[in-house]
This record gives C-alpha cells, structure tokens and sequence, in this order.
C-alpha cells in the first residue's frame, strides 16, 4: 500500500521509456513523505484504444489509491507532486492529471492481514 497506477495512450511509452515513468511516479509518491519506500506499488497500464475529446489524443492519468488517514492539503499536494514532474516529461502532451483516492481501512485486505 499504496497504489498508483498510471493509465496512458500507449504513444506515451515511445516518448520516454516505460521504466522512467514508473520511477517517476515512485519518486513523486516517496518525496512526499507520507509513505515508506518499501511499500509503493506504481504500474503502467497503456492503451492501444482510446480517444479524447472524440480524438485519438495522447493522454496520462494517475490513479492514486492511499489509505485513509492524510489531510486533504497532504491529498493535493501529493497529487500536484504527481503531475508536475510528468508535465517536465511530456512537455507536448496536453492531458496529463492525477486523482488520489483514499479507502478506509476497514474495508483493506491483504496477504498478511487474512486470518489464518
């Protein structure tokens, strides 16, 4: 915990590579300080169909998914961190945004946390 998956057109990953992404997005999520760096997920999902504003236009979105707990100044900033660097990267690519969602801890399961 947490995730951040970055959803793109798959245009993007013949910008910059695929690895430099990912560790940027890892940097941006542990810069912050709200997370240890052993436990920061980031994958790349890229899509071959797709369309913006009824176009096939390149896009980046980051899904930020977080653990309850951080105060909404902590949720924008953290999610400002995310885009700002990426807009350094793809200087050409017009639709890039991230979105933090935080899941309650109740409703979080995992490997370690399931009884046995």
């Amino acid at each position: 915990m947490p995730h951040f998956i970055i959803d793109c057109s798959a245009n993007i990953l013949t910008k910059v590579q695929e690895r430099e992404i990912l560790k940027t997005i890892f940097e941006a999520t542990f810069s912050s300080g709200l997370f240890e760096k052993a436990d920061i997920k980031v994958r790349v999902n890229p899509y071959s169909r797709y369309e913006v504003g009824g176009k096939p236009t390149d896009f980046i979105h980051v899904f930020g998914y977080i653990l309850e707990g951080r105060t909404d100044k902590e949720i924008a900033d953290l999610s400002q961190s995310i885009v700002k660097p990426l807009v350094d990267l793809f200087p050409d690519v017009e639709f890039i945004a991230s979105s933090i969602d935080e899941f309650t801890k109740i409703g979080y399961s995992n490997r370690n946390l399931v009884a046995k």
